[in-house]
């Protein structure tokens, strides 16, 4: 167990580190890095403010006075201020705005391969232009090398140039002095020493990392950094948090590996931050994740399907041992994400256990589970606002139940919607088509119907004494 005794100790550590601050001198290297920029500047983005075109090199503070925290964690609200240490900017642009997304990379320097650069490179490559002006990438160089950090950064600027101008890509580095101890530390699960300090050190990288990008972003997805992407992942995120409006979450997960892909709200990072750094030598980071997750409430994994990041490193950081660990779920190919707007779902059908309608209008892996339907049953979703669908799709039936398919129904669209003891229906529908082997697809809807259509139901046409899968409803709209 966690003694009150060592969390009084990393704090009091922390005190006394404050003290510590140093101002940092443009060294040479500094001069390097701004030629490096300028000669790399080929391509004209009117992004960039012209009077921006400079990088900045120098320490700021991200300070906020952290109140002694409580010995409990039923209410994680008290850690909700700052870390307080000193970063040294290695090659950061002044932010214009606050974007849409922030993904943050932490590194080390590994015995065996390199893969940071073409992580970063798959980024900027597998994102539009309008999708990396709300994209912002941090990377943290934790390693402690100074050496190894001005090859890494000398690389990073001579590639990027044009990215980190643009104040798209941001190199960080918090000092060695800033980190608790990493010696001696508890031996859980009969880790050895050195793998023991490995992840412990790696925790307080990722908490550093994630103080720092606090007030980036609205969101903020974490990657290791040897990961490749899917095309125009940003539009395919945007899409499932816009999908999951009103409804409570802490983590989503768009992988299934480790922390690649886990994605949170901006405002929870200064608490996992300190919560990580809390519990930097209990245990490795992936599992602290997890028990953060269920301490703020998010009793399930809410993960998408398919994966949007994919583990390409050969060898571990630690060690250089060897890691080819894949996500079999992850589809590098652009693929057609539904838009899926804002409604509400209702269904007359009993329910089985927790398998409730809005699980099958979910982006991520979940379904609706209904016992056997009966003629006239309904599964209806009404949308908050009208809209122009150009195209549907549904699929009943899972690859281990494949018998729980609706075996006879229809999906039909209404427009006219009235309001009943505050209830909103449609009172008319026109029908689109029947079921085929349990699915259904419709394209051009919005040359099939004169309307805006309000209302969408699946309607069971004959009852069936299996029960009934809905494992996906796609709506795309114009």
């Amino acid at each position: 167990m966690f003694k009150f005794h060592q969390v009084k100790h990393i704090f009091d550590t922390l005190d006394k580190m404050r003290c510590l601050r140093k101002r940092s001198t443009v060294s040479f290297l500094g001069v390097l890095v701004i030629f490096l920029l300028f000669m790399n500047l080929y391509i004209e983005d009117s992004y960039v403010m012209e009077g921006d075109k400079q990088l900045v090199r120098e320490t700021s503070t991200h300070q906020l006075n952290p109140e002694r925290y409580v010995h409990t964690f039923k209410d994680l609200s008290n850690f909700s201020g700052a870390i307080n240490v000193t970063y040294r900017f290695l090659a950061v642009m002044p932010l214009q705005r606050k974007r849409f997304l922030t993904i943050g990379l932490s590194s080390v320097r590994r015995k065996k391969g390199n893969y940071l650069l073409e992580t970063i490179k798959s980024i900027f490559e597998q994102s539009s232009y309008e999708e990396l002006k709300e994209i912002s990438v941090v990377v943290h160089l934790a390693d402690f090398n100074s050496s190894w950090r001005e090859v890494m950064l000398q690389d990073i600027t001579q590639k990027f140039a044009h990215h980190i101008i643009a104040g798209r890509l941001m190199v960080i580095h918090a000092p060695e002095e800033y980190y608790p101890i990493l010696s001696g530390l508890k031996r859980n699960y009969n880790d050895p020493e050195d793998r023991v300090r490995f992840r412990s050190k790696q925790n307080v990288d990722y908490a550093f990392l994630l103080n720092f990008c606090a007030n980036i972003s609205d969101y903020y997805v974490m990657l290791e950094d040897d990961v490749r992407c899917s095309k125009n992942f940003f539009t395919a995120i945007k899409k499932v948090i816009t999908s999951l409006v009103g409804t409570y979450w802490v983590t989503l997960e768009f992988s299934k590996l480790g922390y690649i892909g886990k994605l949170y709200h901006s405002h929870d990072l200064p608490r996992l931050a300190h919560f990580l750094l809390m519990f930097y030598q209990e245990m490795p980071c992936d599992w602290l994740l997890t028990h953060f997750r269920g301490l703020l409430a998010q009793k399930n994994v809410i993960r998408f399907k398919p994966s949007l990041f994919q583990h390409m490193g050969y060898y571990s950081s630690y060690k250089g041992t060897e890691n080819k660990l894949k996500d079999d779920d992850f589809e590098e190919e652009p693929f057609d994400i539904p838009d899926n707007p804002p409604a509400s779902l209702y269904t007359n059908m009993s329910v089985f256990e927790n398998y409730d309608a809005s699980k099958a209008y979910s982006s991520v892996d979940e379904y609706f589970w209904g016992k056997s339907p009966s003629t006239g049953d309904v599964f209806v979703i009404i949308f908050e606002n009208p809209i122009v669908i150009k195209r549907i799709k549904v699929n009943t039936g899972t690859e281990d139940r494949q018998n729980d398919i609706l075996h006879h129904g229809a999906l039909d669209v209404g427009g006219d919607i009235r309001y009943f003891k505050q209830n909103r229906q449609c009172v008319t529908y026109i029908r689109l088509g029947e079921f085929k082997n349990g699915n259904f697809e419709v394209s051009d809807v919005n040359q099939k119907i004169p309307f805006d259509i309000h209302c969408m139901r699946i309607y069971v046409t004959k009852t069936q004494k299996e029960w009934l899968i809905i494992r996906s409803i796609s709506i795309w709209t114009s």
